[in-house]
């Protein structure tokens, strides 16, 4: 057995896609991920709990906007239609790609029978995988803003992480102690208000701790502490490039599910009409397999998913030795027991990798063999008897490793947009609120600020794929948001039914407290 650790950590994250219109593409967003990661991933995790041969550890972060979706009655109630209509298709492919398809077929079938066996209730199995001590629950920023452009007014920062924490412990009946910040974009000074939100750890790229001051004695290997009290974990590239890149890693191999290969884009419109959908779009439904990173899609083959479970546990392995491996070379050069992080988007695992969930459970299965132990960030704090002091550096683990994905010419706009509606929330708040109903229109105007903050609307801009949906949701919030704020300064009453109707469609966080904007929160 190696004698160091390693540590999964899964960023479990969507934005607040909820929409009342059956068969919308933002209810495909969620859907997709419900199949293909987030049911498969807790039906693993609960495997690996029951079983006798296993010792399962994983770190996952959970954000409000997706436990939001989560909790939503009205998706819940959609979901097994959504399910049952895709079957549908399945059961209509025929010739080369029926084994496939069968396959497929079965797999969802089972996830719709634990759907209905657990009414839904996802977030419930994540707090029993937590109390069963194989899952450590993080957070994550209210709806996934990117802190180090809100930092102009602090007290948004604050809104974000508080909110944040005030509906994990709604929903787990527990606070949290961790956060995974959006992007793991750090700024000098956040750690400050971690702490007054009661967070006390986050993962941050490699090099915001190899450019910490003064430099961590043990790099990567061991978590720091800032001066303020926040510990931070830093990600290990080794640790991760072998399962999230497409090129290098495991999940580009010939014998794996093709991402972009859907039938979606092969059946005629005609028959995704049937089920509601007007224009070609992926559902998820995908039937061929890599066969060659350089070649065209209609040049994929079938896939044969024996080969790629074989495939699964060969990866697994090599995965595993290459950790021990590491963890036996450090061991050598370092005093304490070294610690690989090895931080993730949850989405790798079954939506953008198929086999990614079969992976997990191989690992886990594997890992006592293979000489390798997993643990939590938090056990890790818990055993630490001293932290080096460091200041971690500014960063994030976005392309270039700062900002500038979220700061450039596409949406560099937003920006000032933010700080002046934050501002005038700040000044808002300041002054006296008189009425029951002022608090109600204050407390709304809140989630539209933080539903306009979220960093997923920029990165899409910036990323150049949906970027028209991406502008209308900033400037809708934006609007809901001056239009209530508005009402308030100037004594004016809001439009019939205003009110009503977009609480009614933004109807998260319902613990919002505006007392969490103020410059005198405590």
């Amino acid at each position: 057995m190696a004698k160091g650790e390693l540590a999964l950590v899964l960023h479990a994250h969507l934005p607040y896609v909820r929409s009342a219109e059956s068969g919308s593409l933002e209810e495909d967003w969620f859907f997709q991920a419900l199949m293909e990661c987030y049911l498969p991933l807790i039906q693993i995790l609960e495997e690996a709990a029951s079983s006798t041969d296993k010792d399962p550890k994983i770190t996952i972060g959970l954000s409000p906007t997706l436990l939001s979706l989560l909790e939503d009655s009205d998706l819940k109630q959609r979901f097994p239609s959504w399910l049952e209509a895709r079957l549908d298709l399945l059961n209509n492919v025929s010739g080369q790609q029926s084994k496939a398809a069968t396959h497929l077929s079965n797999k969802i079938k089972n996830q719709l029978t634990h759907w209905k066996t657990c009414s839904g209730d996802l977030i419930s199995r994540f707090a029993d995988l937590q109390k069963s001590g194989i899952v450590d629950l993080l957070t994550c920023a209210a709806t996934h803003g990117y802190l180090p452009l809100l930092r102009d007014c602090p007290e948004t920062v604050r809104g974000q992480l508080k909110t944040a924490v005030k509906e994990h412990k709604r929903l787990f009946g527990v606070e949290p102690l961790g956060i995974w910040l959006p992007e793991c974009a750090y700024y000098e000074g956040l750690d400050r208000l971690m702490i007054e939100a009661g967070l006390r750890y986050a993962v941050l790229d490699g090099h915001g701790l190899l450019h910490a001051t003064p430099r961590p004695r043990f790099g990567l290997y061991a978590p720091i502490c800032s001066r303020n009290g926040v510990a931070f974990f830093g990600r290990d590239s080794d640790s991760t490039l072998p399962v999230w890149s497409a090129k290098e890693g495991y999940p580009g191999d010939p014998i794996y599910r093709e991402f972009h290969r859907d039938l979606g884009w092969d059946l005629p419109i005609d028959e995704l009409k049937k089920i509601g959908i007007n224009d070609s779009r992926p559902l998820g439904l995908k039937l061929h397999k890599v066969t060659n990173q350089n070649c065209p899609l209609e040049a994929k083959e079938i896939y044969e998913p024996f080969l790629a479970s074989e495939k699964v546990k060969e990866h697994a392995k090599e995965y595993l030795c290459g950790r021990k491996t590491q963890l036996d070379r450090l061991t050598t050069t370092m005093q304490n027991k070294p610690l690989l992080v090895a931080p993730f988007d949850a989405e790798l695992f079954g939506h953008w990798w198929f086999e990614g969930p079969s992976f997990l459970s191989e690992l886990f299965r594997q890992a006592t063999h293979e000489g390798v132990k997993f643990t939590h960030l938090k056990d890790v704090l818990t055993k630490s008897k001293t932290l080096q002091l460091c200041e971690p550096c500014p960063s994030s683990w976005g392309q270039g490793g700062f900002h500038d994905y979220w700061l450039n010419e596409s949406n560099s706009w937003v920006v000032l947009e933010w700080s002046k509606a934050g501002q005038a929330m700040v000044d808002r708040c300041r002054k006296k609120i008189s009425s029951q109903s002022q608090i109600r229109i204050l407390q709304q105007a809140a989630r539209e600020l933080l539903l306009a903050q979220s960093s997923d609307w920029s990165f899409i801009l910036r990323a150049g794929t949906t970027t028209d949906l991406a502008r209308e949701r900033i400037n809708r919030h934006l609007e809901r948001y001056w239009v209530l704020i508005r009402a308030l300064n100037n004594a004016e009453s809001l439009p019939q039914e205003f009110l009503k109707d977009i609480e009614k469609e933004d109807c998260l966080f319902p613990l919002v407290d505006i007392k969490d904007w103020s410059p005198k929160a405590n």
